[in-house]
This record gives structure tokens, C-alpha cells and sequence, in this order.
């Protein structure tokens, strides 16, 4: 378990190297003066030079790079230009709104995929065509929805027309209730757009499992149709589940930054639309980076995972 870990880390620092670079070089490609871009054509030679400084473009670029990598190292991720606040503060304020709102969307997502998969691959294994065609095409309804157009008509009926919850407003982790109030829709939206991938690998699998030797064997021996179900086929299909729902955890950073926006949530999404619309190059900079890292970092615990599901994987 630890070789394998150690391993898996060790195999990340490449992608890690390659993921700052590009992030690096993502202002340095912009065409023309980066400062120029920000602060306008207007500018004086004098404060566009100012401007190259604190953007941090104003030497060559393996000078550069090495000033990025040194400031990294610091968890310096400069100031935004407008507010003048640290990256790394901004980032600290809106990651744990992302952060809730991603997990608890992953957890709902899961809860009712993993459930829906199992039962339709069951219907299927036990010739009920009907009822695993109405379960497979409930999850591939629920597919066909784009999560923006879910998002505005869950705040016209649930906000708008009934008042139920609140369409924006700030986080308030102090009280549970509001907070709650406030990130429902956002979880609901994002968990349904799991649903269908998660519920199609889970089928897939446990109609696999559902096949195997020892089902036969366990209901020779009399074993209920839901221990069967639920406790052995399931969990002999955890491997292609807990692949799927690793991905979903990257997609879901990704929907996360429509979804915010939309409900006006103050997080890292919202962080990164606003830096966009103001040219606030130091925070498009960081918000990226840590979305990069946040989605190696779910991929290795993915791995971890798989070592606890079927300690075999830790021995490759």
C-alpha cells in the first residue's frame, strides 16, 4: 500500500511540472503586451511598465518562470490588480463554497445513480425488460436536460414562484439552516448531471457480477435477492463505480463555474468569470492553477481508492 502510494505520487510530479508550465505560460501567450490588455491602450509608457512588474512579465521568460516557480513555492500567487487583495486570499474565501457545493453534488448524484444502476441491471438479469428500459431511460432523461436550463427552471419554480429558496446572497457558514437554503438548488442541479454516467457504468457492472458463479451459488443457498444485490454483486462492481465518480468529481469542478454564476454563489467559479470580465490576470492565473491541481489531486485519491476497494491494484 505505501509502494504503491509513494509510486502514484512520485508519478504525479510530472504532470504537476507540466500543469504549472501551462498555467505560466498562459498569460506570457496572450498576443500582443499583456499590460497592455489590462490596463488599456491608454496607458503611459511609465505605468504600463509598472503594470509588466506586477503582472510579473516584465523580464525574459525563463527569468520568469523561475520568479513564478519561487513564488509558487511561497503560495504567492501575487494581488489582483483592482482589489489589490492576495490571489491567495480570494481563493481561500470562495474554494470552500466550491468545495461544499462539489462534494455534496457528487454524494447526491451518487446516492441516486448507484441505486437506479443496480436495480435496472437486476430488472435486466431477471428478463423484466420493461422495468430496466423505464430505469435506464429515467437516467438518460435526466441527461438530456442541460444543467443551465435545470438551474433556471428550479430558481423560476422553487425561488421565484415559491419563495422556497433563496436565488443569491452571500454564504453564511455560521448559520447552518440559511447556508443549507442557499446551496440546495446549486447541489441539486450538479448532482442530477452525474446521474446518467454513474447509473450507466453501475448497470453495466453489476449486470457483469450479477452473471458470475457465485450469484448462482448464493441463491442456491437461499441468500434474500438484496443481499445479493447490494452486498455482493454491488460491491464485486465498486472498481468502475468509484472510476466514474472520480471523473464526475473533474466534470463537476467544470459545471461549477455556469452553475455559480447563475446562482450567484461566491465561489471559485464566480471568482474566475469576474477576474475574466475585469482582466484580472493574477487571479484567472490562480483560480486555474488550483482547479488543475484540485483535479490531479481528486484523480490520485481516486487511485488511493482503488487499493482499498481491491488491495490486489496495489500490488502492479
Amino acid at each position: 500500500m505505501t509502494g504503491y502510494t509513494l509510486k502514484r505520487g512520485a508519478s504525479l510530479l510530472p504532470t504537476l511540472l507540466g500543469t504549472v508550465t501551462l498555467v505560466f505560460l498562459m498569460i506570457r501567450l496572450i498576443p500582443g503586451d499583456p499590460a497592455a490588455a489590462v490596463g488599456g491602450e491608454n496607458l503611459g509608457e511609465e505605468a504600463l511598465s509598472a503594470l509588466r512588474e506586477k503582472l510579473g512579465v516584465d523580464g525574459s521568460i525563463p527569468a520568469q518562470y523561475a520568479e513564478f516557480i519561487g513564488d509558487l513555492a511561497r503560495f504567492d500567487l501575487g494581488q489582483s490588480i483592482h482589489t489589490g487583495l492576495p490571489v491567495t486570499q480570494v481563493i481561500r474565501d470562495a474554494l470552500p463554497v466550491t468545495a461544499a457545493v462539489a462534494l455534496l453534488s457528487v454524494f447526491l448524484g451518487t446516492i441516486i445513480a448507484v441505486p437506479l444502476g443496480a436495480l435496472a441491471a437486476y430488472a435486466r438479469s431477471r428478463g423484466k425488460v420493461v422495468s430496466d428500459q423505464a430505469l435506464t431511460g429515467f437516467a438518460m432523461g435526466i441527461d438530456t436536460m442541460p444543467a443551465f436550463w435545470v438551474a433556471l427552471v428550479l430558481i423560476l419554480v422553487f425561488s421565484l414562484r415559491l419563495g422556497w429558496f433563496p436565488v443569491s446572497g452571500q454564504i453564511d457558514w455560521a448559520d447552518p439552516l440559511a447556508t443549507t437554503r442557499r446551496l440546495f438548488l446549486p447541489v441539486v442541479v450538479l448532482g442530477l448531471a452525474q446521474v446518467a454516467s454513474v447509473a450507466r457504468v453501475t448497470r453495466t457492472a453489476v449486470l457483469e457480477s450479477l452473471q458470475d458463479d457465485y450469484v448462482r451459488t448464493a441463491r442456491a443457498l437461499g441468500t434474500p435477492e438484496s443481499v445479493i444485490l447490494f452486498k455482493h454483486a454491488l460491491r464485486n462492481s465498486a472498481l468502475p463505480i468509484v472510476t466514474i465518480t472520480g471523473l464526475s468529481v473533474g466534470r463537476l469542478l467544470g459545471g461549477t463555474v455556469i452553475i455559480e454564476n447563475i446562482f450567484s454563489i461566491p465561489g471559485m467559479g464566480t471568482a474566475l468569470v469576474q477576474a475574466i470580465n475585469a482582466r484580472d490576470y493574477p487571479i484567472v492565473q490562480g483560480v486555474i492553477l488550483v482547479f488543475a491541481l484540485l483535479f490531479i489531486l481528486v484523480n490520485f485519491a481516486t487511485d488511493l481508492i482503488y487499493t482499498r476497494v481491491d488491495p490486489r491494484v496495489g500490488l502492479n
